[in-house]
């Protein structure tokens, strides 16, 4: 395997309670030529407290809040990696995400990104293989893909839900394609108010006919005018 740096960006806002898992995890990889850039998006929780004793292992980036979205491209702009990361403060890795990730791009040289099954909370969400017509229909790669530095086209700050999902079409419509890595190599904590607007529903929940009940519930609104707004721009039946 190579030695090529990786450069984990971090966006952070009121993650103080899952910030130190996060970067203990990073720092237990078995993979060790890392960079871990944080972008603390306009936090007023203890996120600096935090921060503190790792601020030697990091490079700290501070910005009014202006998004995920934003941050992550702010972070990338600072990155010095071949590959970059983008991993959600409240992802926990397991020791052999970032070998695994690697490996599986050294064996597919076309591929502009690496992927794997995680768990959401409880939920287990299985790899399945990259599909391109699958992916237009749904998304199925989390956000903590391993990108070639050199494919990734930067998040659109204007979409505020389904982020992950409006990167991945991006970037296929560019000609990118990710590949399967094996194993399960990470878990979101849910926890607060930080994962409530996206707490993993299953499918039937969006599709019941709400109408008909009276009322429609915030989460299932929500999801509909974003997959509206991706459906939209990237031209989708």
């Amino acid at each position: 395997m190579t030695s090529n740096l990786i450069s984990i960006i971090i966006p952070t806002y009121q993650h103080a309670k899952a910030l130190d898992k996060c970067l203990n995890s990073i720092f237990n990889q078995t993979y060790k030529n890392v960079e871990v850039i944080v972008v603390n998006d306009g936090s007023t929780d203890d996120t600096s407290k935090v921060l503190a004793p790792y601020l030697s292992k990091i490079t700290l980036l501070q910005q009014e809040n202006r998004g995920a979205n934003a941050a992550r491209n702010r972070g990338f702009q600072e990155s010095k990696g071949e590959f970059v990361l983008f991993c959600d403060a409240d992802v926990v890795m397991k020791p052999h995400m970032l070998a695994t990730l690697l490996e599986a791009l050294e064996k597919q040289p076309s591929a502009a990104y690496s992927y794997s099954a995680f768990r959401f909370g409880w939920k287990l969400f299985r790899g399945l293989p990259f599909d391109p017509e699958l992916l237009r229909t749904r998304n199925f790669i989390h956000t903590g893909a391993l990108i070639r530095k050199n494919r990734f086209p930067g998040f659109d700050i204007n979409i505020l839900r389904l982020q992950d999902w409006d990167l991945w079409l991006t970037m296929l419509e560019r000609g990118s394609v990710g590949v399967l890595a094996p194993g399960v190599l990470c878990r979101v904590r849910i926890y607060g108010a930080s994962r409530i607007g996206s707490a993993w529903r299953p499918a039937w929940f969006y599709n019941l006919p709400w109408k008909f009940f009276g009322f429609i519930p915030e989460s299932v609104s929500t999801y509909e005018k974003a997959r509206a707004i991706i459906y939209k721009k990237h031209h989708l039946l």
